[in-house]
């Protein structure tokens, strides 16, 4: 179930708060193999099979860290649900670090604790931690510290103070 928030105030309340836990997704080569194609990056330890069967540790292509950012609306974007919004806008991140590879055909899935939540420009400025878990690895693939910028309708704006 998703967390509501109908303010500012709301979200403030979720600061240090677990929000959400999503399903697992798995990474499969087709899917590094099209991001591969969409951003032109064909790294052989992303899409040369061959290759990464003979020197890479597991045997394995790994997926590009940056499709690992990517896929963060995907596995979070049903932890929240914000009455009154016009529009929600990706203000970026302030930190990233990879911690472990993907290996293909891994399973991975998101986890999110609020860390921040305040008002600029007439939004809500949320500031999350989003762990990318790897299912049987004890170190996360990824985690970022990442920026979201909601706007209530301007009806409600004396709600989100």
């Amino acid at each position: 179930m998703p967390r509501i928030i109908k303010s500012i105030a709301d979200a403030k309340l979720l600061i240090g708060e677990e929000i959400g836990l999503s399903d697992w997704i798995v990474i499969d080569q087709h899917r590094i193999d099209q991001f591969a194609e969409a951003t032109a990056d064909h790294q052989w330890i992303h899409v040369d099979t061959e290759r990464a069967a003979r020197e890479m540790p597991d045997g394995k292509t790994i997926a590009h860290g940056y499709l690992t950012i990517s896929l963060i609306p995907a596995l979070t974007g049903n932890f929240l649900h914000i009455e009154n919004l016009t529009r929600a806008v990706n203000f970026g991140l302030n930190k990233v670090r990879f911690y472990a590879p993907i290996p293909v055909g891994s399973r991975l899935r998101g986890r999110t604790i609020v860390l921040q939540a305040r008002q600029r420009a007439g939004a809500l400025l949320l500031t999350s931690e989003v762990r990318i878990e790897v299912e049987g690895q004890r170190k996360p693939a990824c985690v970022a510290e990442t920026l979201g910028m909601y706007f209530f309708n301007a009806e409600n704006t004396s709600k989100t103070d």
